[in-house]
């Protein structure tokens, strides 16, 4: 391959074996495949995964190496300014160093490197660049972690569209409008423990967007109307914000997507129907079967529980509950409902009893959409599929699932780029990569975190490992420790930064910005997002506009706003006539016609004696006859009667040889008779497969030999007992009853044909037709 010949490539690979160096060897075959390198995400890229292509990569540079004159390239591409997952190892000075890395071997090489500065922006609007430009420089490259002052932004879209960022002020514990102190005080009998700031934002934030889109003056830059999967609201972390705004849009009937990521079992959708599993595991547990009776499920309110469970002295709720199921509609409709559920869970497997409870008569599903909204959807059904992975490889029992699902939490991940016409609410870190046309940074306002640490990581020995040292306060903070706390929080706020700067450039067209203070907070802190945005829109010379929801706010815009036009009317939905038997449990199915065979149509009268040896002698006979029959039709005529004597050898070695040479005689005689030439001839099926449905009954047996003919169909079934009728009137009507169902059965496979039926008894190699009007009588019909 290459320069190398053969025997030196063979040289080589023994050599890296005989040394253990097997590390050479990946290396060496990796070299072999790979032409061309990506790295994606550049600065996102930590130190072990840039060592990982650096190794692969030496090749490319070292003259024409192993390829030949195979043209091998590298591309890395990456904005060091978006370095956000140092949990990750990423670092953008790491980013940096690898670039001068390459570039050097590159240069040393005699091969072009090519460093494409990343400046032009094909995503957001000229106000938004420029905000993020004034950021920066406020802020100065060190702030990001950066050496030197990255370019200024330019707008790569073909026009210049209409955008514009807009601050609000930050939210505090000041005096609130009339009706807004009255929602707040509704948020706050749900949710007391959050402060009042936070639910101001979040009652204040849903009410503007359910405005944004009724406003129809509302335009983004190509003049569409804004939309509810326009809009993007973006947080630092998922807190207790985000619940209160979820809450808030709902009450808005705003469509929301909710959080981009949370774990299974903290949605309320999931935790509802994981306390009605708690329930019919144990029925008198008083806390979970009130949180039954106010959820969706059966919608009871306070008031009503308190006058169900107050004063019931040592009873249990249940019990109560029952009590009262005679007088109260409320407690009948409840304990009917409960009492299904535990039905159910006495003999079903866990999938089963969820799945009956959210899509059967119950309509537990159908309840919790239409509370909680339809991202409620994927919360169950993610909670369903966890319900069939833990059945895969655990016992079926609610009570086993419910430890496992409990113990072993699962995330739940909504997929960003799904289509959905909904609002969406994202961390920053998640909504990397993503973009909307009108985006909030919702909680703008809150300072770095500044959390004393209680340990500092430093690095020893030659690999520079991490070792934690815990300090023990504030008079341990010496030395090499205090150098390196304050290293890890210079890292921080520049990662702080960064991270601005990732939120500020998802906006397309309209960026909005707001917060809610701190209880000892009556301004934003000085290195907030939100205070550092009013910094630069000030240079910017922003206006100052009236904002009556929000009490005024800064707003800086530049760009032609394209004509007004509506957004692309859906396709009208065709209306859906779900009927009746769609939402009622189905009858029970009746059990299908069972298939009659024909040798079982005979009744069952007449009492035989116990079987005799000769008896069971003859009966194997007979079935090796049979066998024989099935078997030498195939066989050439010269070869019929050895091919016979050895396959009886084998099957029948108990037999002596008179008695196998009798029965090979006896079969040889019928299959080389001149009058049986057609049952045994090429066209004639052995051993065939019947079923039809007769009348009501369901016939299914095997015919010993069928011929089928164009205008006939003829049935000849073996008989081997040693009574042998002589005429078709001495026949058992049990036989004629066997062959008038097989005549029945071909009449309806093949209508319009001549069905002849016959008995070929073996004993004396006779055959007796059977009449048609005598097997009439017995037609399985009649």
């Amino acid at each position: 391959a290459g320069l190398l010949d053969f025997d030196d490539m063979i040289a080589r690979v023994a050599a890296m074996l005989a040394e253990d160096r097997m590390a050479e060897w990946v290396r060496f075959k990796l070299d072999q495949s790979i032409d061309h390198i990506l790295v994606d995400e550049g600065q996102d890229t930590n130190q072990p995964q840039w060592e990982i292509a650096r190794v692969i990569a030496e090749e490319f540079f070292a003259g024409l190496g192993a390829r030949g004159e195979t043209h091998r390239t590298m591309f890395a591409v990456g904005d060091y300014k978006q370095s956000i997952f140092s949990f990750q190892g990423s670092d953008p000075q790491v980013f940096d160093v690898y670039r001068e890395h390459f570039s050097r071997l590159a240069s040393d090489a005699g091969m072009a490197f090519h460093d494409v500065p990343l400046a032009e922006s094909f995503r957001s609007g000229g106000a938004v660049l420029e905000v993020v430009d004034r950021v920066i420089d406020d802020l100065g490259a060190e702030a990001l972690g950066l050496d030197r002052t990255p370019e200024r932004h330019r707008v790569g879209r073909n026009d210049d569209p209409a955008a514009r960022v807009v601050l609000w002020p930050a939210i505090g514990a000041d005096a609130v409008a009339d009706d807004e102190a009255e929602a707040i005080a509704d948020a706050e009998d749900e949710a007391a423990w959050l402060p009042g700031p936070v639910l101001r934002l979040a009652d204040r934030l849903a009410r503007q967007i359910r405005d944004w889109i009724d406003d129809p003056d509302m335009r983004l830059a190509d003049g569409r109307r804004v939309q509810p999967q326009d809009i993007l609201v973006l947080v630092r972390a998922r807190g207790e914000f985000v619940g209160a705004l979820v809450a808030n849009l709902h009450g808005q009937r705003v469509p929301v997507a909710g959080v981009d990521r949370l774990r299974l079992t903290a949605p309320l959708a999931v935790q509802d129907c994981l306390a009605l599993i708690r329930f019919v595991l144990q029925p008198d547990d008083d806390l979970t079967l009130a949180t039954l009776l106010v959820s969706p499920f059966l919608g009871w309110s306070q008031d009503e529980l308190f006058e169900v469970a107050h004063d019931r002295g040592r009873s249990s709720l249940w019990r109560r509950l029952r009590q009262r199921a005679g007088g109260d509609a409320n407690a009948a409709v409840a304990t009917a409902w409960l009492g299904e559920a535990l039905a159910l869970a006495d003999l079903k497997p866990p999938h089963e009893v969820l799945e009956t409870i959210l899509s059967g008569p119950m309509k537990a599903r159908a309840r919790l959409l239409a509370r909680l909204g339809e991202e409620a959807r994927d919360q169950l059904e993610a909670l369903l599929a966890q319900a069939l992975a833990f059945e895969a490889g655990h016992a079926p029992s609610l009570q086993g699932f419910l430890a496992w699902i409990e113990n072993d939490d699962f995330d739940l991940k909504r997929d960003p780029d799904a289509p959905a016409d909904a609002v969406r609410i994202m961390t920053v870190h998640g909504a990397k990569g993503l973009q909307a046309p009108l985006v909030v940074l919702a909680d703008a306002a809150r300072k770095p975190s500044d959390m004393p640490p209680d340990h500092a990581v430093m690095r020893w020995g030659p690999n520079r490992e991490g070792v934690p040292i815990f300090f023990g306060g504030k008079a341990g903070r010496i030395g090499a420790i205090a150098d390196e706390l304050a290293r890890d929080k210079r890292r921080a706020d520049e990662e702080h930064w960064r991270l601005l700067y990732v939120a500020l450039t998802r906006a397309e067209d309209m960026l909005f910005i707001g917060g809610a203070l701190g209880a000892r907070e009556t301004v934003p802190h000085p290195d907030s997002w939100h205070a550092r945005v009013a910094t630069a829109l000030e240079g910017l010379d922003a206006s100052a506009v009236d904002d009556a929801l929000w009490g005024g706010a800064l707003v800086y815009a530049k760009g032609v706003q394209a004509a007004p036009r509506e957004p692309d009317k859906p396709v009208a939905a065709i209306a859906t006539i779900v009927p009746d038997w769609a939402r009622s449990r189905p009858a029970p199915e009746p059990a299908p016609p069972r298939p009659l065979s024909p040798s079982q149509l005979a009744e069952d009268d007449i009492a035989s004696p116990p079987p005799s040896k000769a008896m069971i002698d003859a009966a194997r006979k007979g079935s090796l006859l049979h066998k024989l029959f099935e078997r030498l039709p195939a066989v050439a005529p010269g070869q019929r009667r050895v091919a016979a004597q050895q396959w009886l050898a084998r099957q029948a070695r108990d037999l002596n040889e008179g008695a196998r040479d009798d029965l090979v005689g006896k079969a040889l005689a019928i299959i080389d008779d001149p009058d049986f030439a057609e049952l045994f001839g090429p066209e004639a099926l052995a051993e065939a497969p019947v079923a039809a449905v007769v009348g009501t009954a369901v016939i299914a047996g095997k015919v010993d030999r069928l011929l089928i003919q164009p205008d006939r169909i003829q049935i000849v079934d073996f008989k081997t007992g040693l009574r042998v009728p002589a005429t078709a009137d001495e026949v058992s009507a049990s036989h004629l009853k066997q062959l008038a169902a097989y005549a029945a059965a071909l009449r309806r496979i093949f209508p319009g044909r001549r069905i002849e039926v016959a008995l070929l008894f073996t004993e004396v190699a006779r055959l007796i037709l059977l009449p048609a009007d005598m097997l009439a009588s017995h037609d399985p019909k009649a």
